[in-house]
């Protein structure tokens, strides 16, 4: 065993981090001695052109699966990109309503329409656990018997570029770990007990999305397809516009689906950004056969992500670190019988930036009443979300962000395009 992985396996072992996490981390590290740097150019794969699409799918009603269906959110964010440090979820998306509103409202309207369990089960960090938690004190109907309402993300070491020996940081404990990506809820899911728990209580299917993506909502016509095809994983994907350049593209290789992240194209791969080639862009919104990560031991065996940063993000002369990260739609190309499902852009509204912000809190958006969900107004229908470009040296933080917005967002309703240079406040 590398001194650095031996390191930081007692590292982790001490801190109680759990064996199916303990188990991944030493696939990554491994990988990383190999040689493996998580990179896939795009000479290597293949776009990918049919799928099978939400829009041809039969109805379904009330399928039998739902009452054996779980909601997991991702929910281990902070609001740094955004100058908070509080749990992104919190942030108002409408007046006086938070991601965690828009989650739990349509949560419980599934269960009330369709008379089924539904729970909903976070996936939250240490950073984020007890301020959601005191939040859900809103909801006393929200849990489901004895179910927990979350599980706790793993944590791993931060090693040091050159040795890749475990960081020792005294002046702040808390930067020696890092979250491994969102491939970590496997293993969470697993080392945490909630996937026993849940598969004694009768689930057999969870969907799982990101807590910021207000387009993902439990849809019983997929549920209900998935469950009939036998399928032990599926991604939502959307055809990609501008606006996913960034994003995560699935595509082929030796026959097989994969998914490629922003952070494995490697430099000078300009074709990463061909959002015409690649054409299918990763939601995350994902749909889990819980038996067969279980007969997987929580442990899928996921490409790797190295991200390279500062022991302290917020100073650039710290020393150099690597995370080994991983995506949790990855494992498209490690589940056999894996596959995915084109659907609407309404069920991928993302909140990355104050500029996604700015276009769910305008008029281009609206909360529906009834079901919570977060849909294009009626005069976009059709049409792909406005692009928003804003300074980001006077737009970035959500409190300059809104200082330049002090009547509300303008509105979007029939935009294309908002680009903003300077410091404009908008009265």
């Amino acid at each position: 065993m590398h001194p650095g992985h031996k390191a930081a396996d007692e590292k982790m072992r001490a801190a109680g981090v759990p064996d199916a996490a303990r188990e991944a981390f030493a696939r990554a590290f491994q990988r990383l001695l190999d040689g493996d740097r998580g990179v896939v150019h795009g000479d290597e794969l293949e776009p990918v052109h049919d799928l099978p699409a939400l829009d041809d799918l039969p109805e379904a009603g009330a399928p039998p699966a739902l009452d054996r269906a779980v909601v997991i959110k991702l929910n281990g964010g902070l609001g740094t990109s955004m100058g908070l440090h509080a749990p992104k979820s919190l942030i108002e998306v409408k007046p006086g309503v938070s991601f965690l509103d828009v989650i739990v409202r349509q949560v419980l309207a599934l269960r009330a329409r369709h008379d089924v369990r539904l729970p909903l089960v976070l996936m939250d960090s240490f950073a984020t656990r007890e301020e959601t938690l005191a939040a859900f004190a809103a909801y006393p109907d929200l849990p489901v018997g004895d179910l927990p309402l979350d599980f706790l993300q793993s944590m791993e070491p931060k090693l040091l570029a050159d040795s890749l020996e475990p960081v020792e940081w005294p002046a702040d404990p808390g930067l020696e770990w890092a979250p491994p990506g969102h491939g970590d809820i496997y293993p969470a899911l697993a080392g945490s007990g909630m996937l026993d728990d849940l598969i004694s209580h009768g689930y057999e299917y969870a969907f799982v999305s990101n807590s910021d993506n207000l387009g993902a909502v439990l849809d019983p016509r997929i549920l209900a397809w998935f469950a009939s095809e036998a399928l032990p994983f599926l991604m939502e994907v959307v055809e990609g516009t501008e606006a996913d350049r960034k994003g995560g593209h699935i595509a082929r290789r030796d026959g097989r689906l994969l998914l490629r992240e922003t952070a494995q194209a490697p430099e000078g791969d300009h074709s990463f950004g061909d959002f015409e080639r690649w054409r299918h862009y990763n939601t995350n919104n994902l749909w889990i056969r819980l038996a067969a990560v279980r007969g997987l031991g929580g442990v899928v065996d996921l490409p790797l992500i190295v991200n390279r940063k500062t022991i302290d993000p917020s100073d650039p002369g710290s020393p150099e670190v690597v995370q080994l990260e991983s995506a949790m739609g990855a494992a498209i190309g490690a589940i056999d019988g894996a596959a995915a499902l084109r659907v609407p852009r309404a069920r991928f509204a993302p909140v990355k930036t104050t500029d996604d912000l700015l276009v769910v809190r305008s008029d281009a958006y609206v909360l529906r009443e009834d079901d919570a969900l977060m849909v294009p107004a009626p005069e976009r229908e059709g049409m792909p979300p406005p692009v928003v470009e804003l300074d980001p040296r006077y737009f970035k933080l959500l409190a300059d962000f809104e200082a330049r917005f002090p009547s509300g967002p303008p509105s979007l309703l029939r935009a294309e395009r908002l680009e903003v240079r300077g410091d404009v406040t908008f009265p």
